[in-house]
């Protein structure tokens, strides 16, 4: 309790360097919370732009189609393959899909885009198309109806209600059809590859439109935990994962966003490093000074019989003390400034990668070890930081003491 006492009393004895190195270690703790939620949260942007966009969290192909996007390259046997996701106790829902490439055309303009002939119900579950309806009406199941994007409606020079040509080649025989749909409505997904590019009709007109009766080219595969995408070894992809059919969740689907995502643990150690560094010299610096202030004290404790141990645990229990009230602070407002990013957002701008796109804006993610962690983190590393201050002077000789000098 005395050795506590002292402690507490020489941090006070120089308040400003007090406050200016726990100023100093809250804010390093401060940026280290706001980083890592950043970095949640653009992952969660990312993972979000992938699986709840369009792709679904997992996809069940047969071997060949995602490179060419032929449509020779159909599911053999999609019933068996449907019953089976629906049995699996982990997939909460999945959505059939016919998509082919082909010409759009109006009366104005001619685009080349891809079709997604999709069932409007099970698509609900599993994407957004639903949601993302910015004018009209979504499918209702009438054969003709189709939904096209905000920006090739504006290429196309078409509105709600307009009459546009769809252009493809025929499953079977490969010979060119045409076939008319009348916009019943307009989607805008927020990024410009689908807007542009994408347009969606009713699974049965598109099986009927391509000769495809009881075929489809995909499934997409949502999960009541969304974790169980990023698992290879998942039973149900293991068990659908042979011959002729590939399935495999949106890690193996987006190779590219999956790395860089794996990239942010490796960020956040190294911007945690760094800051580390940076608090550590400051705080040896305010240490080292501390016990050049209090040389001859201790001195005169070395010479009344103060041990080198109990000189070292008082300079720790200070680092230790240093520590934790910067944490209390730092965890305040890194708790503060986390929360309202969450619910406003960073500015950030828009942008796109591997087409993925982000929006304007950034909302951090609240994690409970940013709370718990962090703060035990900070303070432990604060005492890292004053063991060699803690040396020196428990290795202070009276003698050398009594000439206040280093």
């Amino acid at each position: 309790m005395l050795t506590l006492k002292l402690a507490w009393r020489n941090l006070f004895r120089n308040v400003r360097r007090t406050v200016l190195t726990c100023t100093l270690i809250s804010s390093a703790l401060i940026v280290l919370i706001l980083f890592d939620g950043m970095l949640l949260g653009m992952v969660d942007a990312m993972v979000g732009g992938i699986t709840k966009t369009l792709s679904g969290e997992a996809q069940v192909h047969k071997k060949g189609f995602r490179e060419n996007l032929a449509p020779e390259f159909y599911l053999q046997n999609p019933d068996e393959i449907a019953a089976a996701l629906s049995a699996d106790e982990r997939i909460s829902a999945h959505a059939s899909r016919v998509i082919v490439g082909g010409m759009i055309a109006s009366s104005r303009n001619t685009i080349g885009g891809v079709i997604y002939g999709v069932d409007a119900e099970s698509e609900r579950n599993v994407s957004k198309v639903s949601q993302s309806l910015y004018e009209g009406k979504y499918l209702s199941g009438e054969k003709r109806e189709i939904l096209i994007g905000k920006l090739m409606a504006e290429l196309l020079e078409v509105e709600v209600g307009d009459r546009i040509i769809i252009t493809a080649a025929s499953v079977d025989d490969n010979e060119i059809i045409q076939e008319l749909f009348r916009v019943s409505g307009l989607v805008e997904f927020g990024q410009t590859e689908i807007d542009e590019s994408i347009a969606f009709i009713n699974l049965d007109a598109a099986q009927s439109f391509l000769g495809m009766q009881g075929r489809v080219h995909e499934i997409a595969v949502r999960f009541i935990n969304a974790e169980d995408a990023k698992d290879t070894a998942l039973p149900i992809l293991k068990r659908l994962n042979q011959g002729e059919i590939e399935a495999l969740g949106w890690p193996e689907l987006q190779p590219s966003i999956a790395g860089m995502i794996q990239m942010t643990d490796i960020s956040s150690g190294l911007i945690g490093s760094i800051l580390f560094i940076l608090t550590a010299l400051g705080v040896i610096n305010s240490m080292f000074m501390s016990i050049y202030e209090r040389l001859y004290e201790f001195g005169i404790a070395r010479a009344i019989g103060t041990t080198p141990g109990q000189i070292f645990s008082l300079v720790l229990l200070e680092a230790f003390l240093l520590g934790a009230m910067a944490s209390v602070i730092g965890l305040a407002m890194g708790y503060f400034l986390s929360s309202y990013f969450n619910v406003n957002g960073i500015p950030v701008g828009e942008f796109e990668f591997s087409g993925v796109g982000i929006d304007g804006n950034l909302r951090t993610e609240l994690r409970s070890y940013q709370f718990i962690a962090f703060p035990i983190y900070v303070t432990v590393l604060t005492v890292i930081a004053a063991i060699y201050p803690g040396i020196f002077a428990s290795k202070i000789t009276p003698s050398r003491a009594l000439q206040r000098t280093l």
